[in-house]
């Protein structure tokens, strides 16, 4: 993609910026006005999901922002507590209710789990009643986009999974670009890892930028879109401000080798078949 370019179309159509801000983590009482402070920065796509538990705050941001509600890209997402057609419809209308909107920009279901293909049925409702814009999934490898496809009638707009320098997920990227869903980042720096990584130290040297910047860089030209969470004033500027350097073609491959299948969070397998237990899962 073009160094300046702030959005792309996904496969519907629909144009999101490629850069979002993150809120996983920041609860409902200062969400609100973190959110508020991204939107001065600049930040146009805010990402949520009902697990987060701060949907009401970001709805309340939304509504004091100043912006024009078209000038706003809000994501969601369907935790797998609420799986199953008439669950999805319940679930939907609280975030609906809690973001205070007539429609979402984008709807994604939260893991892969065996009865999420009975929840996209009500996703792709969503779709034709024009309250969602775009339907997508969150941390689906191959095979959990090859079952849901087998089975639906919209393909997902977006595939958000964990990725970055340290676990690259080559299988489910290229299955993703030649479906033509686009992939999203979440944690694209590694909750600030990406820092003390010599290469990318050594890199943003060439470019005056961190190696912060020089990770999300590396994503968008890889064409994926990006979701850095950052609660520091600085630190969302910066991850904004990529969009006035071009990495080399060198640059891109020694990122490439830093690659170790290391993962943040759960493997979309272990959910898949155990589901989600904070008891068992959070020790």
């Amino acid at each position: 993609m073009n160094h300046k370019e702030t959005t792309r179309k996904l496969n519907n159509g629909v144009d999101i910026p490629v850069v979002g801000f993150g809120t996983f983590k920041i609860d409902d009482k200062n969400v609100k006005e973190l959110v508020l402070s991204a939107v001065d920065i600049g930040y146009r796509h805010i990402d949520t999901a009902s697990y987060y538990n701060n949907e009401k705050g970001i709805g309340e941001a939304i509504k004091d922002c100043g912006l024009k509600r078209e000038e706003l890209f809000i994501t969601s997402k369907l935790w797998m507590d609420d799986l199953g057609y008439n669950n999805t419809i319940k679930a939907f209308e609280k975030t609906m209710e809690n973001l205070k909107l007539d429609y979402i920009d984008l709807y994604l279901v939260h893991w892969p789990r065996p009865l999420a293909v009975e929840s996209w049925k009500a996703l792709e409702e969503f779709v034709q009643q024009k309250r969602a814009r775009a339907i997508g999934v969150c941390n689906y490898k191959k095979q959990h986009l090859e079952e849901l496809i087998a089975s639906t009638n919209i393909i997902p707009a977006i595939n958000q999974i964990e990725i970055h320098p340290k676990l690259q997920q080559q299988e489910t990227y290229e299955y993703c670009m030649k479906n033509n869903i686009a992939v999203e980042a979440w944690s694209p720096i590694m909750k600030g890892k990406v820092a003390e990584m010599e290469i990318l130290i050594t890199i943003g040297h060439k470019y005056n930028k961190s190696p912060a910047q020089v990770a999300l860089r590396w994503h968008l030209q890889k064409n994926i879109i990006v979701i850095p969470k950052s609660s520091h004033q600085e630190r969302m500027k910066q991850n904004m401000d990529i969009f006035d350097f071009n990495l080399s073609d060198e640059d891109m491959l020694s990122i490439a080798t830093l690659e170790e299948d290391i993962r943040l969070g759960f493997d979309p397998d272990y959910i898949y078949k155990n589901g989600f237990d904070p008891k068992r899962d959070l020790k």
